[in-house]
């Protein structure tokens, strides 16, 4: 079992160097099941806002690119993975829980769990927005992304953004990935391959996610977008 905690400034926020650092330790997982957590009191608050509000499009397409690898390559993971939610779980944040096989949130009423990027006017990259299709359930979907809400664990587990509510949420997770890392590793991994697919093009083709993430990065910098996140940033 490997453990890799979430850790950074803004809660635990993705920035380029934390999405980096995620997908060198999955890499170097290998294989093996993977429980994700967030340092302090926080899973992740989201994306760095004030790294992305400070991006060009040239910029901005490496990031995008960056922030489609990190997510497929925990989404695909073929061993277990189960994220235990110790805090607030916001957009990117909240997209990295629903990457995983199990999620147990914790116990606080305070925790915001959600898929805010409607909210903030930001268009999802292909392959971030086909993992939250497939993981949302269908009947909540419109309400989970179109809404764009913050979820309570209460309400985040009625909408199927969690899977439980726990008191020791670390705990109860590792006791969650240490019963599904008890199935056959190759039977798992099959199954789980059979469900998900195997690589990034299994979930969008190169062409159309060349094609989809050149036709957002306009929106993720234009003048709107900016206005919008300057906004958040100065709360």
């Amino acid at each position: 079992m490997i453990e890799i905690t979430l850790s950074g400034p803004g809660k635990n926020a993705l920035g380029t160097d934390a999405m980096s650092a995620l997908c060198a330790r999955i890499d170097a997982a290998r294989g093996e099941p993977i429980l994700l957590t967030g340092d302090g009191n926080a899973f992740s608050a989201g994306l760095n806002l004030k790294e992305v509000a400070s991006l060009d499009a040239r910029a901005m397409l490496p990031f995008l690119e960056l922030l489609e690898r990190t997510m497929t390559a925990l989404y695909l993971h073929p061993a277990p993975t189960v994220a235990a939610v110790n805090g607030h779980a916001v957009a990117g944040g909240c997209v990295l829980t629903l990457c995983c096989d199990r999620r147990v949130v914790a116990n606080d009423p305070k925790i915001k769990i959600g898929i805010n990027e409607v909210a903030l006017g930001v268009v999802y990259p292909p392959r971030v927005f086909e993992i939250v299709r497939r993981r949302v359930p269908p009947q909540f979907a419109a309400e989970a992304i179109l809404g764009a809400g913050l979820h309570s664990p209460t309400d985040a587990l009625w909408l199927g953004l969690v899977d439980e509510i726990a008191d020791d949420v670390v705990t109860t997770a590792r006791a969650r990935l240490e019963a599904l890392a008890a199935h056959p590793r190759a039977g798992y991994a099959i199954a789980k391959r059979m469900l998900r697919g195997g690589a990034p093009q299994d979930l969008v083709s190169e062409a159309d996610e060349a094609r989809l993430l050149a036709e957002a990065v306009p929106t993720w910098v234009s003048a709107e977008v900016k206005a919008k996140l300057a906004k958040v940033l100065a709360l």
